[in-house]
């Protein structure tokens, strides 16, 4: 099951966030998101577990958890609408 995780610090690193989750089940991937010039975190990763009862156990414990003084999001990824991120990606010219 892959996981939506916001409201991150931006201190905060992949092992980090695979120590965070292990607790609750197998980790098989972790993606923190990151700004393309900056190379730093945007504020928001996304966690997948091997099973779709870890990933809920996870959500359940962690969502709302203080880390860092800042209160996680926590739920399940949904899929990438295509299109909908750059809706002035045609020229307007």
């Amino acid at each position: 099951m892959k996981l939506y995780v916001g409201n991150l610090p931006f201190s905060t690193t992949d092992p980090d966030l695979k120590d965070l989750f292990a607790h609750y089940g197998t980790v098989t991937d972790v993606h923190l998101v990151t700004d393309r010039m900056t190379g730093k975190s945007r504020g928001f990763a996304f966690v997948t577990m091997s099973s779709a009862a870890e990933g809920k156990a996870a959500i359940s414990a962690l969502e709302g958890k203080n880390l860092d003084g800042r209160n996680l999001t926590v739920n399940e990824a949904r899929p990438k609408v295509e299109g909908a991120k750059r809706p002035f990606s045609k020229s307007r010219w």
